[in-house]
């Protein structure tokens, strides 16, 4: 990722190949989720549905369960994560507005508790590695987050495809790569009351989400084209997932 001279140094990204045409597909696309009745009169409900469905993708691309399990008691230490970080989001958004990186630190906390031996927790949750290169490019990520004009789509996918190729912690760095991507969403408008659920894109496309996420890596346009349609892709199939949990928020009234 370029930091040149250009007003915003995402600006380019929006004219790589289909990528307009994308964001705009996304936009309409999460615009009808929003407009389906269910997600204007009834939409905290459909919101938290969509965020437990959220978590449960998230965890099986981590390699957790993605069932939730019939007694209610989650021992899957990556679910168990994933369904923390989905429970405070909201209260993280005012946060990742103001401070990016501390918002990330909590996520971190939220993700990694039970992936990292208790004696080592202080030392290691919320705490970037000690490694070269790592702080720069998330005091970067937090200007970028604070003051890109880009498109909420390209906005989402730079968070997540950077921070997935960072991996900033020792644990747990995909559940926290979705969640800021998805406090991304909810930041840019791009869908201001969380009714996407695109962590089911990516799971639906794990293959193309992997291979794509490694290519961002490299910066290289092809790769970053690569990316960007994957991200915007994966919000097409999240924004129908929400229609889909609206529809069955309407069948029970």
């Amino acid at each position: 990722m370029s930091s040149t001279a250009a007003a915003d140094p995402l600006a380019p990204l929006v004219a790589l190949p289909g990528v307009a045409d994308a964001v705009a597909r996304v936009r309409d696309a999460v615009s009808r989720a929003h407009a389906h009745p269910a997600n204007r009169r009834g939409w905290p409900a459909t919101a938290a549905e969509a965020s437990v469905r959220a978590a449960r993708a998230s965890a099986a691309l981590d390699g957790g369960r993605a069932e939730l399990p019939p007694d209610g008691v989650v021992d899957d230490p990556v679910l168990a994560g994933a369904l923390r970080v989905a429970e405070e989001l909201g209260r993280l958004l005012p946060v990742w507005r103001r401070a990016p990186l501390q918002a990330l630190a909590r996520l971190h906390v939220l993700a990694a508790t039970d992936l990292v031996p208790a004696d080592e927790r202080d030392a290691v949750l919320g705490r970037p590695r000690r490694v070269a290169g790592v702080t720069e490019r998330l005091e970067l990520l937090g200007r970028l987050v604070s003051t890109s004009s880009a498109p909420g789509p390209v906005l989402v996918a730079v968070v997540h495809g950077e921070l997935l190729a960072v991996a900033p912690f020792s644990e747990a760095n995909g559940v926290v790569a979705r969640a800021a991507a998805r406090l991304t969403g909810l930041s840019t408008g791009l869908d201001p009351k969380g009714l996407a659920v695109p962590e089911v894109g990516h799971l639906r496309r794990s293959g193309e989400y992997r291979e794509a996420a490694a290519g961002f890596a490299s910066g290289t346009s092809e790769a970053l084209t690569r990316w960007l349609l994957h991200c915007c892709a994966a919000w097409e199939l999240g924004a129908r997932e929400a229609e889909t949990i609206a529809e069955a928020a309407s069948a029970q009234t």
